[in-house]
This record gives structure tokens, sequence and C-alpha cells, in this order.
């Protein structure tokens, strides 16, 4: 996927993005269920904007968690993109292009409004 703007490369943008990545990876223990066994367990998938929906097929278990964490986004997308001078669209999708490579095999992913396992 290519987006119409980049967000300039710099260690302090790296170890945002690294922070916000981490701060994101884990939930609060409120939810019966964490984040990465939502993904694990095909409850939850992660969409090119930077943000998680529900597969299809799965059940809405793991929605609360997903509220959760993309609202936690939301406000990291709108902190990244005020610093780097971009739209928090832009910070979403570029998050999620840095992040991609780390998903496991078999995590859904929403790619241009297509749902695929990696």
């Amino acid at each position: 996927m290519k987006t119409t703007t980049s967000i300039p490369a710099s260690r302090s943008l790296k170890t945002f993005v690294l922070f916000v990545t981490l701060l994101l990876s884990f939930s609060p223990g409120l939810f019966a269920i964490d984040l990465q066994s939502a993904l694990s367990r095909g409850l939850a998938g992660e969409v090119d904007n930077g943000y998680l929906a529900i597969p299809p097929g799965a059940t809405n278990e793991a929605q609360p968690l997903v509220k959760s964490v993309n609202n936690q986004r939301r406000a990291a997308y709108a902190s990244l993109a005020t610093k780097n001078g971009v739209t928090p669209e832009i910070a979403g999708q570029v998050t999620f292009e840095k992040r991609y490579p780390e998903f496991p095999v078999g995590t859904w992913v929403k790619i241009q409004g297509r749902w695929t396992q990696k």
C-alpha cells in the first residue's frame, strides 16, 4: 500500500512509533480477552488504516477490546500526526505499514477493503 504523504524518518519518530506499538500491544486487564489472544484466535484483525476491526465470521466477543484499543490508537495517531505535520489518517496508515511485517502468520488483515489472513 502506498501513501501520498510520508512521515520523515527520524530517530525520534522511530522511537515514538515503537512506543506507540508497545503501548497499543497491551490492553487493560478489564477485558475477558487480551489483544494478542483476540488476534491469534481470529476475533480481531488489523486494518490498513491502523485500527482494529472484527473479521468476517468472528463473534463480537472482542468488540469491547477493539473499541478500547481503537480509542487508544486514535489518540496516539493524533499525537503522532501533530508532531509530524500529517493527518491522523496518514499516521495510522504509516503505523500499519511499519507494523505489518511483525504480524504473526494467520493474523486477519483488511487491506483496501478486503479481508485476508497473513
